[in-house]
C-alpha cells in the first residue's frame, strides 16, 4: 500500500468517526495518531492495512523509548484501538502491555440528584416524546449513544411480567439485556405506539432516519448534558445504591471490571454495616 492509498484509508476512516459522532478535537487527535502510527509502519517496512499484533505492541514500546508519558502513550493506543474496529480486526489490540497512565481522579463525572432532577423536568417541559423516551433511556439503561442509535424497535420488549431492552454488541454477535424501569417503560411504550412508520430503527430524525451519536448529542446540548454523562449517571445510581460491581458491569457491558470499579471511589465503606448485616 502507497502513501496515495494510505491517505484514501485515513480519510475514509476520519468520515467514519463523524458518523461515529466523533468531536471535532477526537477526530484531529486520531487522525494526527494515526499518521505517527504509518510513519513507524513505513519505516519499518509496513502498512496500515495488514497490521498485526506485533507491530502495535513494537510502536507502543517505541513511543515508550522515546519518554512519551503514561497519558500519551494510552492516547495512542486508544486512538488505534478505534482504528481496529474501523478495519475490523480487534485481534491488533489484543495482549498489548504498556505503562497505564495514573489518574489523579479516576471517579467518572455524574448528575447529582438535583441536576437530573432539573434535567428530567426540562425535558419534559419542552414536550418532545422522543426526547423524553431517548433521555429517559440514556439515564436508566446506561447504554452508550452508539448503541442508544443502533437500537430498533424489536429490541425493545414490553411484556408486562418481563420488560427489558435487548442491547447488541458491536462487531459481536453477543449482546446484553437490561431491565426496564417502570417509567422507561411507560414512555418506550407510548412512544413505540405514536410511531406510524416502517422504519425498523427506534429512534429517527424528523425526516425519519435513524438517528446518529453526532445528532444525539446535538439534541442534548440543548439540555447541557453529553450521553456520558448519563451513562456514568446510571452506573453512578447503581453503585450508590449497594448493586455489586459485578451486575453493574454486566449491565453497563464493560469488558474490564476495573472501569466499573471507578464509580466505587467515591463511596466510604461502612465496616460496621457490613459486619452487623453479615453476623446477625
Amino acid at each position: 500500500m502507497d502513501r496515495k492509498e494510505t491517505d484514501e484509508l485515513v480519510k475514509s476512516f476520519a468520515s467514519w468517526l463523524k458518523i461515529q459522532g466523533k468531536s471535532d478535537g477526537t477526530l484531529n487527535t486520531y487522525i494526527g495518531v494515526i499518521n505517527c502510527f504509518y510513519d513507524f509502519l513505513f519505516k519499518n517496512g509496513l502498512n496500515l492495512q495488514d497490521i498485526q499484533s506485533e507491530d502495535v505492541q513494537a510502536y507502543i514500546h517505541n513511543l515508550e523509548k522515546e519518554n512519551k508519558s503514561p497519558g500519551t502513550v494510552e492516547k495512542h493506543f486508544a486512538a488505534i484501538s478505534v482504528l481496529s474496529k474501523f478495519l475490523n480486526n480487534p485481534k491488533i489490540i489484543l495482549n498489548i502491555e504498556r505503562k497505564l497512565k495514573e489518574k489523579v481522579n479516576e471517579v467518572p463525572e455524574s448528575l447529582n440528584p438535583a441536576e437530573q432532577k432539573k434535567l428530567i423536568e426540562e425535558v419534559l417541559a419542552d414536550g418532545n416524546l422522543r426526547n423524553i423516551t431517548m433521555i429517559f433511556t440514556l439515564l436508566h439503561t446506561g447504554i452508550r449513544v452508539s448503541e442508544l442509535c443502533d437500537l430498533n424497535k424489536d429490541d425493545v420488549i414490553l411484556d408486562s411480567d418481563n420488560a427489558y431492552l435487548i442491547v447488541k454488541q458491536v462487531n459481536s454477535n453477543e449482546g446484553r439485556e437490561i431491565p426496564l424501569s417502570e417509567e422507561l417503560h411507560k414512555y418506550l411504550e407510548r412512544y413505540i405506539d405514536s410511531q406510524n412508520n416502517e422504519n425498523p430503527a427506534l429512534f429517527v430524525s424528523n425526516i425519519n432516519k435513524r438517528l446518529t451519536p453526532r445528532a444525539v448529542q446535538y439534541i442534548l446540548k440543548k439540555y447541557n448534558v453529553h450521553p456520558h454523562k448519563l451513562r456514568h449517571t446510571f452506573c453512578q445510581k447503581l453503585i450508590n445504591n449497594g448493586v455489586d460491581l459485578h451486575t453493574v458491569s454486566k449491565l453497563a457491558g464493560h469488558k474490564d471490571i476495573n472501569v466499573t470499579k471507578r464509580y466505587s471511589k467515591e463511596i466510604e465503606p461502612d465496616v460496621k454495616r457490613a459486619i452487623d448485616k453479615t453476623f446477625i
